[in-house]
């Protein structure tokens, strides 16, 4: 198993671990603007034929992003926008490194304070590798956060600099 840097070439492979595994799906468009604005940030995980088994998709949130903020008062910090492992990769640890991979990036490169994302109640799974494995901490439920009416945790790990 390799986990390297995304490059162009590896976003069909991105797009399609993601229709394979997750219900919020996302543009070509989409991929391509996290890899060419922060290509530091999203990583993938490949088997030894080189095939995409699963990948991170991050960015640094922009001043914009962060509603009700003056530009002055911005911190900068990371999201995860997607992360995602195909079946029969998992328990394996591939989520965990990928995570800490781009955390990594975040906070030596962008200097971020913190990284946050977002997860389903309903996907004990993921609540566990974030809460339990990687630190990170509940700071508030979005209701209807996702397309289909199910609410959200709002979670954050904050850096150590």
């Amino acid at each position: 198993m390799n986990i390297r840097a995304v490059r162009v070439e590896d976003l069909a492979g991105m797009q399609d671990c993601n229709l394979h595994n997750l219900p919020e799906n996302y543009t070509m468009k989409y991929y391509l603007y996290h890899a060419l604005s922060w290509p530091s940030l999203s990583y993938v995980a490949e088997d030894h034929n080189g095939r995409i088994v699963g990948y991170i998709l991050a960015k640094m949130e922009e001043v914009d992003e962060q509603e009700g903020q003056p530009a002055a008062n911005h911190v900068p910090h990371g999201h995860v926008t997607s992360i995602s492992v195909m079946r029969s990769y998992r328990r394996l640890g591939l989520a965990k490194k990928l995570m800490l991979q781009s955390q990594e990036a975040m906070s030596s490169i962008y200097r971020a304070a913190f990284v946050s994302l977002h997860v389903r109640k309903s996907n004990r799974a993921a609540l566990s590798l974030y809460r339990d494995t990687l630190g990170f901490s509940v700071k508030n439920i979005e209701e209807k956060y996702y397309a289909d009416g199910e609410d959200a945790y709002a979670m954050q790990l904050t850096f150590e600099h």
